[in-house]
């Protein structure tokens, strides 16, 4: 049935034809070309879920402080796929249920994203989806501090991204960031992002 309101449907099939229009997987080692990956090494299937507000914000949540990989960081929600998951839109979707609250039967599916590399040796999925807006969120506090949403329009445009670096294992690595208000976007949430804003049209 169609919407109603239709700037929900353009905004629809504008991240349809972005997620057509990303074709190339993307990796944490895309800006260090001289990392030396090791033989053999084992991906574990994962999925993020990026849940896209009918009001065009995207949804990301901050990592827990307590965490011992990755604290304090931004992300979407999501995680390792279970054995009881049917596939990886089902990983998402649970995992977002899981960690904030997001009830899966107001989540609607566009697609996927080329899958995304990180030096953990996660295979990351991106799902994207649209919600209704003003959805209340409720934290997992084991795992979230914090859910809440950045412009669609701030993470889809190139020019709100930067290259930087730090030291990791000796080595001084480069990333993508896109900082929005008090929140550092980095790192395997930048580089998802900026395939989309790369495609985006």
């Amino acid at each position: 049935m169609q919407s109603h309101k239709p700037w929900i449907e353009d905004l629809k099939m504008t991240l349809c034809r972005t997620i057509e229009n990303v074709r190339q997987a993307s990796s944490d080692f895309d800006l260090n070309s001289g990392v030396v990956l090791p033989k053999g090494r084992v991906l574990k299937p994962a999925a993020v879920l990026i849940a896209i507000t009918e009001a065009g914000e995207v949804i990301l949540t901050k990592r827990a402080a307590h965490l011992k990989h990755h604290p304090g960081q931004i992300a979407f929600a999501g995680g390792r796929m279970d054995d009881t998951d049917t596939d990886l839109t089902h990983t998402a979707l649970r995992e977002a249920q899981e960690e904030i609250g997001l009830d899966p039967s107001v989540v609607t599916v566009l697609g996927n994203l080329p899958s995304h590399e990180t030096v953990t040796s996660y295979s990351i999925t991106p799902i994207v989806a649209m919600v209704p807006t003003g959805l209340k969120f409720t934290p997992e506090p084991g795992e979230v501090d914090e859910a809440f949403t950045v412009p669609l329009s701030h993470v889809l445009s190139p020019s709100n991204y930067r290259i930087e670096g730090r030291v990791w294992q000796g080595q001084k690595r480069f990333y993508y960031a896109a900082p929005y208000g008090p929140y550092y976007i980095w790192g395997a949430t930048a580089r998802i992002l900026r395939g989309m804003a790369e495609a985006f049209q």
